[in-house]
């Protein structure tokens, strides 16, 4: 049996990501699939909208045997701190291979640019001085014209095995569509555009399973902008929080008070360095209280959020090799944050995601019946 692994944020869940789960199956049908999921707060510094909860189950009923937590702590920086702490999670299920989506395909050449970057950092930073932003700064420093979004995404997977020195292999499957495109009107398009066609009103039915076509919550950034705006204007330690740095706490309060929405101070604020997606990590770390000095927090158990009866017994009889436990520590920083960010995504979706941080049981799923679900006790 082949325990592989997958790395998804399901923002929404979409047929593309149906079509990665049947790939896996077809290339080794008798494989386990452990997914790290991201749950509320995203890498881009978007909003979910998919519940948590939603998430798990639409992975447990297509092909997923284990759903494992990527703490929110983590699922909101940057590229490489977000894969590095999901290939750590990976890793220590003893997890043998992870297949991702790649707009190239090429996992020789990903590695070669991961260890290309990693000998170039210093340059790196000289762009970055510059005023580019990170993105950028690596293509220049690499005298390449252009790495895709899914690609940039594998090369900090690459990068991460390598600083971790793991016997991990890592596998590609070939994207359909490029994430970027907000137009296309094919059966498989990226979640940007499902995101985009959502923010205007057009019928996304057509890209999502049937089993999501009742499940997209709708999240009041309204609220999440007065939220913010509240809590910039009235915080005298905005330089304390995870991003916030070279002075830009000036910036955010000046601007905020002149925006109208979260939109026109998104504008209002955006530079070539520092760039939507990481600004609204900022804002997001903003909104959650993350600190700078929680930001490299030891992970030090893994959360099981969800199982059918195949990954229920792949953990029973291999839990005692694991390289970190599978109980939670409920005090633990980590775990307080994820629960700080269920209460703060519940008011701004009108959900109760809470209640299941708060009982902090695994969604289970009988593999001989997913129709059969259930708390597992």
């Amino acid at each position: 049996m082949t325990i592989i692994g997958i790395i998804c944020e399901y923002n929404p869940f979409h047929n593309g990501h149906i079509y990665h789960l049947q790939k896996i199956k077809e290339k080794y049908p008798d494989s386990l699939i452990i997914l790290c999921l991201n749950g509320y707060f995203l890498e881009r510094g978007e909003i979910s909208v998919n519940k948590k909860t939603d998430k798990i189950l639409m992975a447990l009923q297509n092909n997923v045997d284990i759903v494992i937590e990527l703490p929110v702590i983590y699922g909101t920086q940057s590229a490489d701190n977000f894969a590095l702490a999901a290939v750590s999670l990976l890793d220590a299920l003893n997890v043998q291979k992870i297949i991702f989506g790649s707009e190239t395909n090429n996992i020789n050449n990903l590695m070669t640019i991961a260890k290309k970057q990693q000998l170039s950092s210093i340059n790196i930073k000289k762009f970055l001085k510059e005023g580019n932003s990170y993105p950028k700064s690596l293509l220049n420093t690499l005298n390449i014209k252009e790495i895709k979004a899914n690609d940039l995404l594998g090369i900090s997977y690459c990068k991460a095995i390598l600083n971790l020195k793991s016997n991990l292999e890592l596998e590609t499957i070939l994207r359909t569509n490029n994430f970027h495109d907000t137009t296309s009107n094919d059966k498989i398009i990226s979640a940007q555009n499902i995101r985009t066609k959502i923010q205007n009103n057009l019928n996304i039915n057509n890209y999502i399973p049937a089993i999501n076509q009742n499940k997209i919550i709708p999240v009041n950034y309204h609220l999440f902008f007065n939220l913010l705006k509240h809590k910039i204007l009235t915080d005298n330690n905005l330089s304390d929080y995870l991003d916030v740095t070279e002075g830009i706490e000036n910036l955010l309060k000046k601007a905020i008070t002149t925006s109208t929405s979260y939109e026109d101070f998104l504008n209002k604020i955006k530079s070539k360095r520092y760039t939507t997606n990481r600004l609204q990590r900022m804002l997001i770390h903003i909104y959650l209280g993350i600190l700078k000095k929680d930001a490299h927090e030891e992970i030090a158990y893994i959360k099981i959020l969800g199982f059918n009866s195949r990954g229920k017994n792949y953990l029973n009889q291999n839990k005692k090799n694991f390289k970190l436990p599978i109980k939670v520590n409920k005090t633990s920083l980590i775990n307080q944050y994820e629960l700080k960010a269920s209460i703060l995504y519940d008011l701004l979706t009108n959900t109760n995601e809470q209640l299941f941080e708060l009982k902090g049981k695994p969604l289970y799923i009988n593999t001989a019946d997913n129709l059969k679900v259930s708390n597992q006790k």
